[in-house]
Formats: C-alpha cells, structure tokens, sequence
C-alpha cells in the first residue's frame, strides 16, 4: 500500500485596503494564524495634522508600509493577507503590494465614506476582483448597504458585505466572499 505524498496548501495572495483607520490592520490580526507582522509607527504631531482623526480620537499608530499575516482556509489552500497602508502619501506601496494578488477585500468605515474612494478606484482600474466590506464599528451601521452601495457608484457585481474587523469569523466570512468572486472569475 502505497501513503500519497501530502501537498502543502495552495498560496493565495489577497489584499486588504481602504482608507486611514478603516480596520485594515484589525482585519488581518483577527484572522491571521501567526502574528501579524505590522508596520506601525506613532501618529506624531505633524501626521496628526494630515490624517483626520475625528472618528478615530484613540488611534496613536499608523501602518507606513503593510500588514502581512495569513490563514490556512483547509489543507488544500492558505490564504497570505497583505494590508495596504491608509492614507495617500504611502499610496506608491500599493502596486507592489497588489502584484500577484487574487482579489481583495475594500474596507469602509460609513462614517467617512469619502476615505475610500481611492480604494475603490484603485480595484476597478486595476480589474482586480474585489468585495467592500463595511466594517460595523460599535455596532452602529451609518447607512443602510444601499446608500453605500449608491454613495461608492459600485456595481451589483461587486459584494457588498457587513462584518467586524474584530471578529475572526466575520473576517473569514467576508475573506470568503473575495475568495469566491476571483475563482468565479477565474473559471471564466
């Protein structure tokens, strides 16, 4: 009787993005498997300037490069998450950040839906599939996923989906809708 080789699980690359204090970097630290690796700096006086931290009074960090964690989803796929940093003067970053990814995952807080246009823009231009995930801070829902949907001018082709940024399997469900809309793609 012959044991079969075990294979390791298929790598998948998958980015996190969206504007300054979304939950990108809560977003892999929920879900990853190992520590996250982060590339936090304190928010001095001068960014403090820059970024608005009007809904995000008790931030003192800020990714400046990325965030990298991953997950294995089953023994057949692992999943290498790569947050991009928030706000626009770190925006060089993202085309590395993006290459070789199979979809990504658009963090928006409804609070300041403006903070993710980019994003957004970014994924469209590129043609990269991707979902939006509004993040329910607090529990509080600024606007029902219609005015979101209409507010961001994104197409029912894009899946619009509610999760916590906190919560491992919020995270991993929301994970899956990107998951699922690039193999769609793929298969096509």
């Amino acid at each position: 009787m012959s044991t079969a080789t075990a294979r390791p699980p298929l790598p998948v690359k998958m980015v996190i993005a969206g504007g300054f204090g979304v939950g990108k970097t809560t977003t892999v630290a929920a879900i990853s498997e190992i520590e996250p690796l982060t590339t936090e700096a304190s928010i001095t006086e001068v960014a403090a300037g820059v970024d608005d931290l009007t809904h995000t009074p008790h931030k003192t960090t800020t990714t400046v490069a990325m965030d990298f964690g991953c997950i294995t989803l089953d023994p057949t796929l692992k999943l290498y998450l790569f947050g991009t940093p928030g706000q626009d003067r770190f925006g060089f970053m993202w085309d590395d950040l993006v290459e070789g990814a199979l979809g990504g995952l658009v963090i928006v807080d409804t609070r300041r839906l403006d903070d993710c246009f980019a994003a957004v823009d970014y994924f469209e231009n590129k043609g990269l599939p991707f979902a939006v995930g509004v993040n329910v801070f607090d529990g509080s829902l600024g606007h029902d996923l219609d005015e979101v949907r209409w507010a961001l001018d994104i197409g029912e082709n894009v899946p619009l989906v509610l999760f916590d940024a906190r919560e491992r399997g919020s995270v991993r469900d929301a994970l899956l809708v990107v998951l699922e809309l690039a193999l769609a793609r793929a298969e096509r």
